[in-house]
């Protein structure tokens, strides 16, 4: 298995937009070239606004075409835990969002021709023990009451594998390759009028109250507004609300093909994707080139300048571990390459935008969960930013210029995270087996690494 630091999914685009060189002046500057800000940058162009777009690397070279692939109409917070926390209106809203956002991304690969693979299957959030399946039952139950189209699901009912008892099935999204959905996006916004500058970093975004300055290594763009659309990123800026993101490493694998005949033998005869219901959560899913692609499970926090990185072999080690161990029936599938990407977390788990400033506005509507909704947040934030009122999908996201509380998302307690999920797997496991509990503090002792 090959650990690679591009993506696996695609490779980089054949030529590259030029750095900035010099001084230049628009109406509105979106930094960070991502699905959201090219979202953003071409829904300004459609309007006729004079947009500029800077992108450290190339445009999508960060998490939008390094991530699963997953259109998901659910958040990266527990479900139950909203219902606890959350007015019943507002988390309608926010679901609402959710599932507005699947159908914009939809209608994104449709009107730009974008040729990624997309399958509407919809996505399973499995359980892989009587404990999850009581979670997701519960959650089923609330996601329904928020107006959400999931339902609960049996395992083999439902065609999940053997070892997934079941889970709840959301009706709307499925999966694509993001990396080819990128290089699509990517060719629209060149080719719609935005001016774009590729390997051209913000070192400093000033709000000067009659526009805004964007100093980058070569050049400065001066503008009226801007966007930050900077993900990861936005720790280094001085303008971006402070505490707005924690930079989140999450890794992939992906095997060689698996024929169907063997996927039928397993019991995924439905196909799904899958994503466990895990305090960190493991994804499983086919691909159209018939391999399987797996992630996430271990987190690691980052501080900025991020590196350019790959996957730390423990880690994919792990990733594997775990495949293993849900599929052991495909235990003998040769592993093809490992790949990663940084992904912002907001201490709230849940999708924000807001106002950095007077003429500065930013979105960080990622989590893991934000392929779909990124781009409709750019979107939404361009309208905004061009003086549309606020549109109802937004504000159930708005946080105005409200500070953040310092997150709880670190590196101990994405490890301890990581503890947890072990721990219950190994109880599942042993629950199965009816070996006595005594035993069990004694296994734990003398396997404290898994």
């Amino acid at each position: 298995m090959k650990l690679i630091h591009e993506t696996g999914w695609a490779p980089p685009p054949a030529t590259v937009a030029p750095p900035l060189t010099g001084d230049i002046d628009c109406d509105v500057v979106v930094i960070g070239g991502g699905g959201g800000g090219m979202s953003a940058a071409l829904r300004l162009a459609e309007k006729g606004v004079d947009v500029v777009l800077l992108e450290a690397q190339t445009l999508g070279w960060g998490a939008s075409s390094r991530n699963a692939g997953y259109i998901t109409n659910s958040v990266a917070a527990d479900p139950e835990l909203l219902g606890l926390l959350l007015e019943a209106e507002r988390l309608r809203h926010l679901y609402r969002f959710a599932e507005n956002a699947v159908h914009f991304a939809e209608d994104a690969i449709t009107h730009h021709g974008i040729d990624c693979g997309y399958q509407q299957a919809g996505i399973v959030m499995a359980a892989v023990s009587k404990g999850q399946l009581r979670r997701a039952r519960r959650n089923a139950k609330v996601l329904a009451e928020a107006g959400s189209s999931a339902e609960f699901v049996e395992g083999r009912a439902a065609g999940l594998p053997d070892g997934f008892l079941g889970g709840v099935r959301e009706g709307v999204g499925g999966t694509l390759n993001p990396g080819e959905f990128v290089l699509g996006l990517r060719a629209a916004t060149i080719t719609s009028g935005v001016r774009v500058y590729e390997h051209t970093p913000a070192r400093d975004v000033t709000d000067t109250g009659g526009g805004v300055t964007v100093d980058t290594p070569d050049g400065r763009v001066r503008a009226r507004k801007a966007l930050l659309t900077t993900n990861a990123d936005s720790a280094g800026l001085s303008i971006a609300p402070k505490n707005l993101a924690t930079p989140v490493w999450t890794s992939l694998v992906e095997t060689e093909p698996v024929t169907p005949e063997r996927l039928d033998e397993i019991g995924w005869t439905s196909r799904a994707p899958m994503v466990t219901l895990h305090m960190i959560l493991e994804s499983y899913r086919l691909t159209p080139r018939g391999t399987i692609v797996f992630g996430t499970r271990r987190l690691q926090t980052g501080r900025t300048p991020l590196p350019d990185r790959t996957p730390d072999q423990h880690v994919a080690d792990d990733l594997v571990r775990g495949f293993h161990e849900r599929f052991p029936g495909l235990r003998d599938v040769p592993l093809q390459q490992a790949w990663g990407g940084w992904i912002g977390m907001s201490s709230t788990w849940l999708p924000v935008a807001g106002e950095a400033s007077d003429n500065v506005l930013y979105s960080l509507a990622c989590n893991g969960h934000g392929f779909a909704q990124a781009q409709y947040v750019g979107h939404l934030l361009a309208d905004r930013i061009s003086g549309a009122a606020l549109h109802d999908d937004l504000a159930a996201i708005w946080h105005g210029r409200k500070h953040f509380r310092r997150s709880f998302v670190s590196g101990p307690a994405l490890y301890a995270g990581w503890l947890a999920d072990r721990a219950s797997d190994r109880l599942a496991a042993l629950t199965k087996q009816q070996i006595a509990p005594t035993r069990l503090l004694g296994f734990f002792i003398a396997h404290p690494n898994g």
